[in-house]
């Protein structure tokens, strides 16, 4: 016989340890009176093992039993021993076997949970938060972030094996806001001065690279101070990861092979060898989107040619101008009401569509209110472009060529959940390559990064720089899963004049550029290798692999959307006395 003095977890005790005797560490999850004996299922990290208290158990140990509470912190010893025949609970891992106790220590009392440490409890997600650490307990959320650690843990060894080096980059460093607002944090000993916490460790990384490293990663926090939703918070973390003497090729396999091993690893999945690629234009033109749902079909379709002389006065007016019109056909929806065909016209307003055009391919012919200004030719063409059936509808979409991606590529999505086109279970991974290195934006009245400022233009597209920016095409990829950007990246700038040329298009000064990033462009004088490399969102990553709908089920602590802790209770006020070391003054009352 086995006696083990170390604490044992509960799933690892099976069959196999009939006899042999075991200290177990854990909560009480339930406790039951059973005619004279008592029966407690205690709960670990591991999962949940039931023990077993006789009236002749020694020294006074049953009535100390009797005492216990859900959620009664306590240390048992005692003897695996099989479950008598007709009581195996084969919907548990232990339920084969039951430990008998011989010795109980209660480590702490518990007052009642305000909510049942089970799975799928119903209970609001405020009352979660504010007591956090019971929510963690529950065997779901343990699941979680077992997970999480394990993808961590798969990343640090894969990336090790390639030669990575695991370095720190500073979390404070010199504010520069280009793209989200920054967390300030201010200076005691430099008064009226403030760091910033890092949106992401992009420049430290790569001075990494000019400093030689070659192939740096980190699993690193980092800060936006912006609006919140169920797949952003202001901390956040991600793999960070850069590489030196590299161009897209070189980068995108290994990628490919880290995600395969971790999604391999921790859910079983088997992915493609090479993952789909498409260019950021052909992702807008067939789905609408740069991050595109490729697990259903329902594509946008161009039938401008088709309509441009009809009698159809919107089709016309908006070709006119250079406008687009596509459509999409949705399959075996003839027979929606027409409240639903109303509320879908109000539901692509909401993305800047005027409108939304049907023709309805009803078993008794075709009902549209745009059918009396097309030809019988015009309609024939246009479903047969679409590919319509008997029993199908036929929506399209004419405006600006950004309106109508935007308009018809959410219209797909939302039909695609009505229907049920979307199969679960499979992880479709394709990259969106070659996206725009600039935009126009319209209230700033300038051009803005795409991705951000330190992103390299395609070779051949440089000269296009001075004379067509927007024409200009990024070394930019983005790695997408079932329609969210699971992580993103470039090849870098690497020569100081293309970086200053970069910073004069989006509007920077040269004297602006020098005061935000001269230590990088002075750095770039000293023998910058040619450099790339990636970001993923960890807790994204998490969230798809676990299945969770909200990004804050994965993170440890998370904060709620309006950018506080519930459990802490941060924010909060400060003393005047801390205010006046930091040489601030605030308008509200301290």
């Amino acid at each position: 016989m086995t006696i083990f003095a170390e604490r044992v977890e509960a799933e690892k005790i099976g069959i196999a340890q009939v006899g042999n005797k075991v200290r177990l560490l854990g909560w009480v999850q339930r406790r039951r009176d059973h005619g004279g004996l008592i029966f407690v299922d205690l709960r670990d990290r591991s999962g949940l093992i039931q023990v077993v208290f006789d009236p002749e158990m020694p020294d006074n140990g049953f009535n100390l039993a009797e005492r216990l509470r859900s959620e009664f912190v306590v240390s048992i010893f005692g003897s695996v021993k099989a479950r008598p025949e007709g009581t195996v609970n084969k919907n548990l891992a232990t339920g084969e076997i039951e430990i008998v106790a011989e010795t109980l220590d209660i480590l702490n009392s518990a007052l009642t949970p305000p909510f049942y440490i089970l799975d799928n409890v119903d209970v609001d997600e405020t009352v979660r938060l504010k007591h956090r650490y019971l929510d963690l307990r529950r065997p779901e959320m343990q699941k979680v972030f077992m997970t999480r650690h394990q993808v961590t843990q798969i990343m640090r060894n894969y990336l090790d094996s390639k030669g990575f080096w695991e370095i720190e980059t500073p979390l404070l460093q010199k504010s520069s806001p280009e793209g989200a607002r920054d967390f300030l944090v201010p200076s005691r000993v430099h008064p009226g001065e403030f760091y910033a916490l890092p949106q992401s460790p992009q420049i430290f990384k790569q001075i990494l690279m000019v400093s030689g490293i070659e192939k740096y990663f980190q699993i690193t926090r980092c800060f936006r101070d912006e609006d919140l939703r169920a797949d952003r918070q202001p901390e956040f973390t991600q793999l960070d990861i850069e590489m030196s003497f590299i161009e897209i090729e070189d980068i995108l396999p290994i990628m490919e092979e880290m995600i395969r091993k971790i999604f391999t690893e921790t859910a079983g999945l088997t992915l493609d060898e090479a993952f789909p690629r498409l260019t950021y234009v052909e992702a807008m033109e067939r789905f609408g989107s740069d991050k595109p749902d490729t697990r259903f079909g329902m594509e946008l379709i161009d039938v401008a040619d088709l309509v441009k002389d009809t009698g159809f006065k919107v089709f016309a007016d908006v070709i006119a101008k250079g406008g687009r019109v596509k459509g999409i056909c949705a399959k075996g929806c003839a027979g929606m009401p027409r409240r639903e065909l109303d509320d879908l016209g109000k539901y692509v307003n909401t993305y800047g569509a005027k409108g939304l055009a049907y023709i309805v391919l009803a078993a008794e012919g075709i009902k549209s209110p745009i059918a009396k200004f097309l030809s019988e030719e015009q309609l024939n063409l246009l479903i047969k472009r679409l590919a319509g059936q008997t029993g199908d509808i036929l929506f399209f979409v004419a405006d600006k060529s950004e309106i109508v991606a935007d308009a018809l590529g959410h219209l797909r999505l939302e039909l695609a959940e009505r229907l049920g086109l979307i199969p679960e279970g499979q992880p479709n991974f394709l990259w969106v390559t070659e996206f725009p290195l600039l935009e126009y934006d319209e209230a700033e009245k300038r051009y803005v990064a795409m991705h951000h400022m330190f992103t390299s233009p395609m070779d051949e597209d440089v000269p296009l720089l001075k004379t067509e920016p927007l024409k200009v095409r990024a070394k930019a990829y983005d790695l997408v899963l079932n329609g969210v950007e699971l992580g993103g990246g470039s090849i870098r700038i690497h020569r100081r004049e293309v970086q200053e040329q970069m910073f004069s298009l989006i509007g920077l000064s040269k004297e602006e550029a020098l005061d935000k990033f001269g230590y990088l462009l002075d750095a770039f004088d000293y023998g910058t290798p040619p450099h790339g490399g990636i970001a993923f969102g960890l807790d994204r990553m998490i969230m798809l692999l676990t299945n969770r709908e909200n990004i804050r089920d994965v993170i440890a602590f998370p904060k709620t959307q309006s950018a506080s802790c519930l459990l802490s209770r941060a924010p909060s006020a400060v003393t005047y006395k801390q205010l006046k070391e930091l040489h601030i003054r605030t308008d509200n009352p301290v």
